[in-house]
């Protein structure tokens, strides 16, 4: 008899352990994918995020040229960032084009000097309408129309294109 009262407390044992030790395996397993999740979730955020500076511009049709240097300086730190050129053009590499007001402006932003986008909003604002000189010339400035392009792989931003708006 104390045989068996012993045999019977080793298997409830042996069950209380295994019972235990099941439990932390599923906890184990459902922790480790619920930070799978949560990695997914902070790595969404972060596309997310980032397309959404471009993606601003998109939704409104009073861009002016000063929008345009922002979205250029912005795909430059891009491409800086990644070390990618026309060259070496990347899944991240993004492009602004523009179709500026009275010119034509078409370059891939690594090879394109920022010195000269800021010299042709100078340019735009002097080619302004100057009828009108109660308004401020900030008023006064083209207005330009935005076509974000999202690469398919990578989900993020890959071009910009900027159309003026006939006035």
């Amino acid at each position: 008899m104390e045989n068996a009262s012993k045999a019977l407390i080793i298997a409830g044992s042996i069950l209380i352990g295994l019972l235990i030790l099941s439990v932390l395996v599923y906890l184990f397993v459902s922790f480790g994918s619920s930070s799978k999740q949560i990695h997914a979730e902070i790595d969404m955020n972060r596309l997310n995020e980032f397309n959404n500076q471009f993606l601003t511009y998109e939704m409104k049709d009073d861009n002016t040229i000063y929008d345009i240097i922002s979205v250029t300086n912005l795909a430059i730190e891009n491409n800086k960032y990644y070390g990618y050129n026309e060259t070496n053009k990347g899944n991240f590499y993004i492009t602004v084009n523009a179709k500026i007001y009275k010119s034509s402006l078409k370059k891939d932003l690594q090879l394109y000097d920022i010195d000269a986008i800021q010299n042709l909003a100078k340019n735009e604002q002097n080619n302004m309408y100057l009828e009108d000189t109660e308004t401020p010339s900030y008023e006064r400035l083209p207005r330009y129309s935005c076509k974000v392009t999202i690469n398919e792989d990578t989900g993020r931003v890959s071009c910009v294109d900027f159309n003026a708006i006939d006035t």
